[in-house]
């Protein structure tokens, strides 16, 4: 049973009963609770300030572990940057030559990511800036190694195709020429035989009787047979594919038309002196990709170190065109 507890009355010299109400009692009670609570709230804050527990031990050093695995694998994926980078090294500088295919240019190999911000969920974390870094170089990596693999899967492409690549190359002089003696203007400044100006001339002649063989330099169709071909007079352009045409001019007759498959060393037509020419000869050219080329560079059939030597010689000091 609770204790009464009275007060002395000084006026009635009595005791009176102390009555403490509901209010009062619920009043007394929040006080305590609530310095109670602020109380134990600040002595486990400076039990934490001061004070680990195992659990918050255990979380700080699996951080620590995670921090040094992310700073690890930053560090690897540096070095596989560098492999990366050196096997697209080899595929522009080594296959992509072998096949004769242009390579991929750089703004496209190491190509960013455009429009929103991808790394945002990222930048709320701690060590956020090693973080966001790391997943960045992953994508790159990732987008590189995926345009490398597409890229292999063209060099194999190609590879299939090699034989029919080689085949179709303008490997051999349009004329039988083995001794050289045909040879005539080559590539470069020239003065035009008739209008005695300097102008480039993009092929070479080859002199020849009226009614000499024309051979076709590499497998391929016949793309345009022209009957009045202006300055060129009789001409025939076959498509070797793989960006390959060759122009043959100055024809006094043809053996094909236009839609024929022609294999390197077919007679396509023979050797006149038609359109704006000084004699009989033929004269040959070598488009790669839409664009005239150095014929005397894919003779590699036909002729030998020396040979070839002398024949860049040959057609090097004529300084003059037959057409």
């Amino acid at each position: 049973m609770a204790k009464v507890k009275y007060r002395f009355n000084a006026h009635t010299l009595s005791y009176d009963k102390i009555v403490i109400s509901f209010k009062t009692k619920l009043k007394r009670f929040l006080a305590l609770f609530s310095t109670t609570l602020v109380s134990s709230i600040l002595i486990a804050v400076g039990i934490l300030q001061f004070y680990e527990s195992p659990r918050m031990r255990a979380l700080h050093k699996e951080n620590e572990r995670l921090l040094t695995q992310y700073e690890l694998f930053y560090k690897d994926l540096g070095t596989v940057e560098k492999v990366l980078d050196d096997i697209e090294q080899r595929d522009n500088n080594l296959y992509r030559v072998i096949f004769e295919s242009d390579p991929i240019p750089s703004t496209i190999r190491k190509a960013g990511f455009g429009g929103v911000n991808r790394y945002s969920k990222l930048e709320s974390f701690d060590n956020s800036e090693l973080v966001v870094k790391t997943a960045q170089k992953l994508d790159i990596i990732s987008k590189q190694a995926y345009i490398q693999a597409k890229s292999y899967d063209e060099v194999l492409n190609m590879a299939v195709n090699k034989e029919k690549l080689v085949a179709s190359m303008p490997a051999i002089m349009p004329i039988s020429n083995k001794s050289l003696k045909s040879t005539a203007s080559g590539w470069g400044f020239r003065i035009h035989p008739i209008y005695k100006i300097k102008q480039f001339h993009y092929g070479m002649d080859f002199t020849a009787q009226i009614g000499t063989k024309i051979y076709a330099t590499g497998d391929g169709i016949v793309k345009d047979v022209q009957t009045i071909g202006g300055g060129f007079g009789r001409w025939i352009m076959i498509d070797h594919g793989f960006g390959y045409e060759t122009l043959y001019a100055h024809m006094s007759s043809f053996n094909v038309k236009v839609g024929d498959q022609v294999k390197r060393g077919s007679v396509i037509g023979f050797v006149g002196n038609s359109g704006t020419s000084t004699g009989p000869h033929v004269h040959y050219e070598v488009h790669k990709n839409g664009t005239p080329v150095n014929p005397q560079y894919y003779y590699f059939k036909d002729l030998n170190a020396q040979e070839y030597e002398k024949m860049v010689s040959i057609s090097s000091n004529i300084g003059q065109t037959f057409d």
